[in-house]
């Protein structure tokens, strides 16, 4: 079977068990990923009744980052639900119930205890704080860990359709404070508060407990575009799809293609 992203980040903090950036990241990719929560019984009225199963250490779920994976498990048919890492962590918080990650059918296997399914949803519920600050430059962006940027680099990239793109720069304000701003440009109405907690996702799970990350947003045609683009490290989001439009023509519409008559 094709290995996973938590497969690649669990094989990664086994390695470095006392690296706290690789287990930092095995908890981003599990929040990040789609896993197959084991149920009880169908869902009724959006209401759904996970599998519990009582070991001496705790009381767990369990849950597959695959399909196949669930029914290898299994080995018969079992209801299920497909939910976020993110979304089934805050469902779980504070009620003493951990997470049992592809149990026996993976090399990600892994007991999450409750306890660090609770940091994990207390970490995923911050919110960025608001500030103002007046911009008087922008500038590269310089000393930028590289973890910090690849860790933007895949969250953006899970941002489909948020915004156009982004640029990551070197800031100095009016009062002098230097820092690093991520830019967005032509973001979505509605977008602006799950790409800034992304964005501080990235920091937090990169380590950089003392680190700081502006974000600010702009259109297109605001003038401070233009600058951005000069001196920032751009990334692209991804867009969806343009539905694919079929012109049907009505028979007998087209004078050089007569209707067929049997």
């Amino acid at each position: 079977m094709t290995e996973t992203a938590l497969d690649t980040a669990h094989a990664a903090m086994e390695a470095a068990p006392d690296d706290d950036t690789a287990r930092l990241r095995f908890y981003e990719r599990l929040a990040d990923s789609e896993l197959f929560l084991m149920l009880k019984e169908e869902p009724r009225d959006d209401q759904i009744s996970p599998g519990l199963f009582e070991l001496p250490e705790a009381t767990f779920v369990l849950v597959f980052d695959r399909e196949e994976r669930l029914s290898a498990f299994a080995n018969r048919a079992v209801p299920y639900v497909a939910l976020s890492g993110r979304a089934i962590a805050g469902m779980l918080a504070g009620q003493g119930i951990g997470l049992g990650l592809n149990l026996d059918v993976a090399p990600s296997a892994i007991l999450i205890p409750p306890q660090a399914v609770d940091w994990l949803a207390a970490t995923l519920s911050e919110a960025p704080a608001e500030v103002e600050e007046r911009i008087a430059e922008f500038s590269r962006p310089m000393g930028l860990p590289e973890v910090l940027l690849s860790a933007l680099d895949q969250k953006l990239a899970m941002a489909t359709g948020l915004a156009k793109t982004a640029y990551l720069v070197g800031t100095t304000s009016e009062s002098g404070t230097k820092g690093h701003l991520l830019a967005f440009i032509g973001a979505k109405d509605g977008a602006e508060a799950p790409l800034a907690k992304a964005a501080g996702e990235a920091l937090t799970f990169s380590g950089l407990d003392a680190g700081v990350l502006d974000v600010g947003f702009f259109a297109a045609h605001d003038s401070a575009a233009a600058a951005l683009a000069r001196h920032g490290l751009r990334f692209d989001l991804p867009q969806p799809e343009e539905p694919t439009r079929v012109e049907r023509i009505a028979p007998g519409s087209d004078p050089d293609k007569p209707p067929i008559l049997r």
